[in-house]
C-alpha cells in the first residue's frame, strides 16, 4: 500500500516537530513549509493525499491559500487548523469546502483521527459493515426458518433492505454475493408464504393492510384527524422500499416522519390492479361489479388507469367524507412544473392526491434503452438513479413548498419491481396479456411447479372474463418468455427490473406520513 503524503503548512512549523515524528513513526511521509505561498508551490509541485493548513499564517492566510489549492485540485482533502474560534472565520472555512476543522491546540490524535476520518473512512466503513452483516448473518438464516407472520416478514424485509443499503458500498465482493445468495433465499421463503396465505386473508379479512384496504385503515384516520389542515397524498408509482428509503433524506430536510409503515401490495402487482385498488378500496373483481362503466379487463382496449379519480370519488363517499379534494396525474417534467408552479390553488382542499410516473417510466426505460441500462445496471445504481432524478425533480419543489405551508404529507405507492433473471416457459394464445411476471387467459400451458396458479381467479378477487380464464404468476426473480424466439427474448429481458409477480420487492411497499418541521 503507498505511503500517505501529507503537507503541513504553518508558520511555526518548528513548535509541531513532536506531532509530525508522530506522524512519521505511523508510517506517513510529511513534508513541511511555513507560509501560504510554498503551500501553493509544494501542492503544484508535488502530489500529496492530504493538506494540514494553518488559518492565522503572515502573508496569504490560510482562508487564501485554500481556494488556490482548490482551484488546482478540487479533490485535495484540507484540513484548517487555527486558534480563533470565531464563527466567521469557520463559516468560511467550511463554505470553502475543507475536509474538517481543528483548534488549536491540536494533539497528535487528533491529527491522526483526521486522517484516517479523511482518507480511510470509506475503507474503514466497509470493514465495519461487512464484519457486522458477517455477524448478522446467521440470525438472518435462522429467522428464515422461522413460520413468520406477515408483520414479521415486513419488519424482516425493513432489515434485509437496511443490509442491502449498507453492504452497497462494500469492497468485499465476496460479502455482496453472500448477501445476494441470502435475500434469494428469502424471496423463495416470502413466494412460499405468499402461496400459502394470499387467498385466505382475502377470503376471511384477516391478512395485512392491502392495497384495497390502505386508504380505509391509513388514509382516513389522518384525514379525520388532522382538522382543517391541508393533506397531499403522493403515489410515487413503482416505489420500492430501497428507493424510499433512498430519498427519505431529502426529505427530512423538510418533514419529520410520523409514521412508517409497510403494507402488502395485492396481485398481480400491476398498476391496473394494484392501483385502481387503493383508489377505489375494492378488488378487482369487485370493482368489475360495482363499477363496470370504469373497469377494464386485459383484454378489454383502452387505458386501463383511466378511471382513478372516479374511483377514489366512490370511495370517499362510502367512508362518508363531504369536503373539497383533488387528483393530478403527473406524467412528465412539464406537467410537474405547472403544477409546482400553481400549488396555492390547491390549498383550499382537505386532500390533494398526486400520482406521480417517473419510476415506472424508469424501469420500462431500463429494459427498452441501452443507455439506461448502463446507469441503472444493478440496485445500488437503481436507488442512486432514483435518488438524482428526485433531487432534481419538480417533485421535490412541490415537497418544499408543502412544508412551508404547513401541509400533512403521505407518501406511498402501488407496487414495487424485482430485478429478474431465471426464465419460465410459457404458452399462451394470441389474447395473453404481454406482462413478464403474471400471465392471465384462457389457454395457459406451464410447468406448475414453477409458478403460482389460480385456477380459480375469484379465489383471490380477480376477474374471470372466460370460464376457464386463470392466472399465473412468477416468483423470485423468474420472468414468463414463450418458447418461440426464446433466446432472444431471454437475453433482452434478464436482468431488468420488472413487476406484477411475487417478490418482496414488488409486494412490500412503502407508506410514510409526515409533519412539516
Amino acid at each position: 500500500m503507498a505511503t500517505v503524503r501529507i503537507l503541513w503548512a504553518d508558520d511555526e512549523i518548528d513548535l509541531l516537530k513532536p506531532h509530525i515524528l508522530f506522524l512519521e513513526q505511523k508510517g506517513y511521509t510529511v513534508v513541511t513549509v511555513n507560509n501560504g505561498r510554498d503551500a501553493i508551490e509544494k501542492a503544484k509541485a508535488e502530489f500529496f493525499d492530504i493538506v494540514f493548513l494553518d488559518e492565522n499564517m503572515p502573508g496569504l492566510s490560510g482562508l487564501q491559500v485554500l481556494p488556490e489549492l482548490k482551484n488546482y485540485d478540487p479533490t485535495l482533502p484540507v484540513v484548517m487548523i487555527t486558534k480563533s474560534e470565531e464563527e466567521h472565520i469557520m463559516e468560511d472555512a467550511i463554505g470553502s469546502k475543507i475536509a474538517d476543522y481543528l483548534i488549536k491546540p491540536v494533539n497528535p490524535n487528533q491529527i491522526l483521527h483526521s486522517i484516517k476520518k479523511n482518507l480511510d473512512e470509506r475503507r474503514l466503513v466497509s470493514e465495519k459493515t461487512t464484519n457486522d452483516y458477517r455477524q448478522e448473518f446467521r440470525e438472518i438464516a435462522m429467522r428464515l426458518g422461522d413460520r413468520m407472520t406477515h408483520d414479521e416478514w415486513s419488519e424482516f424485509y425493513k432489515k434485509l433492505t437496511y443490509w442491502s443499503m449498507e453492504l452497497q458500498g462494500s469492497n468485499d465482493e465476496g460479502m455482496s454475493q453472500i448477501f445476494s445468495t441470502q435475500r434469494r433465499e428469502a424471496n423463495e421463503q416470502f413466494s412460499k408464504f405468499i402461496v400459502k396465505n394470499y387467498t385466505a386473508w382475502l377470503k376471511d379479512r384477516t391478512g395485512p393492510t392491502m392495497s384495497h384496504t390502505l386508504f380505509k385503515n391509513n388514509v382516513a384516520p389522518i384525514l379525520k384527524n388532522t382538522g382543517n389542515d391541508t393533506v397531499f397524498m403522493v403515489v410515487i408509482d413503482n416505489l420500492r422500499f430501497d428507493q424510499w428509503r433512498t430519498i427519505l433524506p431529502r426529505l427530512k430536510d423538510h418533514f419529520r416522519v410520523e409514521n412508517e409503515e409497510i403494507f402488502y401490495s395485492i396481485l398481480p402487482t400491476a398498476t391496473q390492479y394494484a392501483r385502481n385498488a387503493l383508489f377505489s378500496g375494492l378488488m378487482p373483481s369487485e370493482m368489475e361489479k360495482m363499477f363496470p362503466q370504469f373497469w377494464k379487463n386485459e383484454d378489454d382496449e383502452g387505458g386501463k388507469n383511466m378511471h382513478e379519480e372516479d374511483f377514489l370519488a366512490a370511495q370517499l363517499k362510502r367512508l362518508g367524507f363531504d369536503f373539497r379534494w383533488s387528483y393530478n396525474k403527473i406524467t412528465n417534467y412539464n406537467a410537474g412544473k405547472k403544477l409546482a408552479d400553481n400549488l396555492s390553488n390547491l390549498m383550499n382542499n382537505k386532500l390533494n392526491v398526486i400520482v406521480y410516473n417517473f419510476v415506472d417510466m424508469l424501469s420500462h426505460a431500463r429494459t427498452e434503452m441501452e443507455v439506461i441500462k448502463e446507469l441503472a445496471d444493478d440496485e445500488p445504481a437503481y436507488r442512486s438513479i432514483t435518488q438524482s432524478w428526485f433531487d432534481h425533480s419538480p417533485l421535490l419543489d412541490i415537497i418544499k413548498q408543502l412544508a412551508e405551508k404547513n401541509c400533512k404529507l403521505i407518501i406511498t405507492t402501488d407496487h414495487g419491481t424485482v430485478k429478474v433473471d431465471n426464465p419460465i416457459k410459457v404458452i399462451g394464445d394470441k389474447n395473453t396479456n404481454t406482462n413478464l411476471r403474471y400471465k392471465a387467459g384462457k389457454n395457459l400451458n406451464y410447468n406448475p411447479k414453477e409458478v403460482f396458479e389460480l385456477r380459480n381467479p375469484q379465489d383471490a378477487f380477480l376477474p374471470k372474463v372466460n370460464v376457464s380464464t386463470a392466472f399465473v404468476f412468477a416468483q423470485n426473480t423468474d420472468f414468463f418468455v414463450y418458447p418461440n424466439n426464446y433466446n432472444h427474448f431471454v437475453n433482452f429481458y434478464s436482468n431488468t427490473f420488472q413487476h406484477g409477480g411475487i417478490s418482496l420487492e414488488e409486494m412490500l411497499i412503502p407508506f410514510a406520513y409526515l409533519q412539516p418541521k
